[in-house]
C-alpha cells in the first residue's frame, strides 16, 4: 500500500488549520541517509495585497533555497520528498502536533500530540484579523 493517500490526509489537516487560523508552522525531518537537504520549512506569508501564500525553504548543508507558493503548489513540491529523502512531516497548530511518519516498511502513519505552540503563526493572526480567506 502506498503511503501517498495518508499523505494527502495530513495535507489535509495542514489546509484545514490554516483555514481555521491555528497554522503554526510545518517541518519536513528526518532524512534517510545522510543527505545535502537537510530540512525543509513551510510558513505562510502575505505577499503584495495581501495575497496570501506559502514560504517554502529548503535547507541544505550551504544554503537556503526559498520560494513562494499556493496551497495546492505546495502539495505538489513537497509530495516527491516524502519518502525522498523525508521519513516525517511535523505540523505544528495551536490545537495539536500533526505528525506524518514513514516506518521501516514506508507504510505512513499520522500522529497527533498535543500543542506545542500556544500561538499560530504571526502571518495567520494578521490573515484573521484582516478577514483573509485561501
Amino acid at each position: 500500500m502506498s503511503f501517498q493517500p495518508v499523505f494527502e490526509l495530513f495535507w489535509e489537516k495542514v489546509k484545514e488549520s490554516i483555514e481555521n487560523h491555528t497554522y503554526a508552522k510545518l517541518t519536513l525531518a528526518k532524512t534517510i541517509g545522510d543527505t545535502e537537504l537537510k530540512n525543509i520549512y513551510v510558513r505562510p506569508v502575505l505577499l503584495e495585497n495581501d495575497v496570501f501564500s506559502l514560504s517554502v525553504t529548503e535547507r541544505y548543508k550551504t544554503e537556503e533555497i526559498e520560494s513562494f507558493h499556493t496551497l495546492d503548489e505546495a502539495f505538489i513540491i513537497l509530495a516527491p520528498y516524502v519518502n525522498n529523502p523525508f521519513l516525517t512531516a511535523l505540523l505544528f497548530t495551536t490545537e495539536n502536533d500533526i505528525t506524518f511518519k514513514l516506518n521501516k516498511k514506508r507504510v505512513g502513519t499520522i500522529i497527533e500530540q498535543p500543542p506545542t505552540f500556544k500561538n499560530a503563526s504571526d502571518v495567520i493572526l494578521e490573515m484573521k484579523v484582516k478577514g483573509i480567506k485561501i
